[in-house]
Order: structure tokens, then sequence, then C-alpha cells
């Protein structure tokens, strides 16, 4: 049952997003063979959902360093955007400059900008006693209301009253593409890669073990020299490098220009990902391809067959409210840890 745990709340979620769609009216078959079609049906469609999976997996694997550490990074939605923002603020230094440096520069100046963020969390539960979700939080707003500010005055499209978003990046410093898809190799490759790095790191290196150990006990890490403060701040970094990556990589890959919230929720749903993936890292990167399918296809319910395309959240939801239910009879019936005690790689 261990193994099977990322399954079980998906077939349970099945089963009771059938019964709803069955109390609609419609048919569960149809809306998931839309579901499908809408995601995968078309090459378009498979590269609009992969420019969703990178982002998530890129994400999840950093929130799973964080969670390993036993912390709960909320502050990941700011996170991605503070490196949105430091991303475009290199693309200005380089706005005609050759586009390798540019893109270069701009995913640096995105990670930088993550890890920036994350630190500032690091620093207030460390050595002010903040809460990280409640830090993590109110940072996630000052993020949104520096994007507004910087979009609306610094960094204002020329000649245009347009306040929702800041001038359009020159095709030059475009992520490439394949062909006339929106989906980058670039952002493909470095996803693979991520997930790969932070699975091998946790489950075979000291530092992995040090992160599993503080997030099981604090104090049993500290008795056994262990320098915790450290491992938590380096937790927060690497999180955040992994934030502030999938900034970049939204900006110069896909949205093309800065706007409020550029991440549309990754951020969070990364959380859920984490979660449902019983904190397995072998687990992300098709749980997150699932949750990019149901988030794009959705899209189609309302095209195809008149539903609201917030079923497909309405699903996901469903899926990580059947984890935490089937969480919570394993813990009280068969006598399992509890959540930071199953993360394993």
């Amino acid at each position: 049952m261990h193994r099977l745990t990322p399954i079980l709340p998906l077939l349970s979620a099945l089963i009771i997003a059938s019964l709803l769609i069955v109390m609609l009216g419609e048919n569960p078959v149809a809306v998931y063979q839309t579901l499908v079609r809408g995601s995968l049906g078309t090459s378009i469609k498979v590269a609009d959902t992969l420019v969703v999976w990178t982002s998530l997996t890129i994400v999840s694997a950093g929130l799973l360093i964080s969670f390993r550490a036993g912390q709960w990074n909320i502050g990941i939605e700011g996170q991605i955007g503070m490196g949105a923002v430091f991303a475009f603020a290199a693309a200005r230094l380089f706005w005609e400059s050759n586009g390798f440096i540019a893109i270069l520069g701009m995913i640096v100046a995105g990670i930088i900008g993550g890890m920036f963020w994350g630190l500032i969390v690091a620093l207030l539960k460390i050595y002010g006693n903040v809460n990280e979700i409640f830090g993590g939080l109110a940072l996630n707003y000052v993020v949104n209301g520096l994007t507004i500010y910087l979009i609306a005055g610094p960094w204002k499209q020329v000649g245009s009253s347009n306040v929702s978003a800041s001038e359009t990046l020159p095709r030059t410093i475009w992520l490439p593409t394949i062909g006339t898809l929106r989906v980058s190799v670039v952002s493909l490759i470095l996803a693979v890669v991520v997930a790969s790095i932070v699975y091998l790191t946790l489950r075979g290196t000291i530092w992995g073990l040090q992160l599993k150990a503080v997030g099981k006990n604090l104090r049993s890490a500290i008795l056994l020299g262990i320098p915790t403060q450290r491992v938590l701040l380096s937790a927060y970094l690497a999180c955040g490098s992994c934030a502030g990556l999938a900034g970049a990589l939204l900006l110069a890959g896909f949205r093309h220009q800065l706007i409020p919230s550029i991440s549309g929720g990754h951020g969070f749903l990364g959380i859920l990902i984490v979660l449902l993936s019983a904190f397995k890292g072998a687990w992300l990167a098709p749980i997150a391809f699932f949750f990019a399918a149901a988030s794009v296809g959705g899209t189609s319910l309302r095209i195809s067959l008149g539903l609201d395309s917030s079923l497909g959240g309405v699903m996901i939801g469903l899926i990580v409210l059947s984890f935490e239910l089937l969480q919570g009879i394993r813990a009280r019936y068969v006598g399992k840890q509890g959540v930071f005690g199953n993360s394993g790689g």
C-alpha cells in the first residue's frame, strides 16, 4: 500500500468526480475523453501541457527540498515572482544583445532572485522566529505589489496606457521553441535536470540525510551535532533557486512580459504535487504531468460540453483531499508516521 500511495487518491478522486459528473447530467467517460483531448489531442495541446509541466516539475522539486527539512515554504509564489522580476531586469540590460547571452543572463538572474527571496523567509524563520507560512505569505504580497509598481512605472510599456503588463521582450531573447509551438526544449531539459538532481541529492548525499534529520526532529538533529541553521538556510536557498528558475523560464519562454502573479498559481500547485507524491522524488514528474494535463484540458470542457473549466481544478482538489484522508486512515489504523515522517527519496 505504501508504494501505491499516490495512485489510490487518484482512483478515489476519479470515482468521486464521476459521481459528481453524473449528478450534473453528463457522461463521465465523455468528460475524461474531453480532458485528454484538450490536453493531449493535438501537438499544440501537448506543447501547452508541457509548458505547464516544466514549471510545475521545477517548482515541486524545489519544494520537496524544503518539505524534507520540515518547512512549509508557502512563500514559493513570491520566490517565483521575484525570479521573474530579476530576470526581466537582466533582460533590460541585454535588450539588444546576443540571444544566448541575454537568455543565460535572465536564467542566472532569476535563480538569484528566487534565492534572495527564499533567504529572507529563512532569516525571518531562523533569527526572527517568524513562522515560515506567515512570512512567506506576507512576502508573496510584497512581490506582487512590487511587480505592479514596476510595470506601471519604470517598466511601463512605452506609448501605451496598459498598466497590466510590462513591455514585451524582443523576440531575439525569447527561449527557442519547437517549431511554432510554445514549448521550449531548454525548459524541458532544465526541468528534467533539476528533478533528477534533486532526486539523486536527497537520496544519496549527506546533505539529504541532514535535511531529513532536521525535518523529522529538529531537537534531535541539534543533539547529533547537525548544523541545523545552516541546513535550513540551504533548504530555502535551494528551493528559492528552483522557484526563481521557474519564474525566469515563464518570462523568457512563455509570457514574454512581466505581469502580476506570473506563475498563475504554479507554486501552490507544486505544494499539492509534493503532498500527493508522499514526498517521493520519483513521483513528482508524473504527478506534475497529470496536474498540467488537468489544468490545460479543463479549458476544453466549456467548449465541448458546456461545463465550467474549473472542473479540472475540482478534480485536483478531490485528489489532494483523498490523499489526506488516506494518510489519516493509515496513521490511525496502520500506525504509519505523519506527514514529514514518510519523506523518503
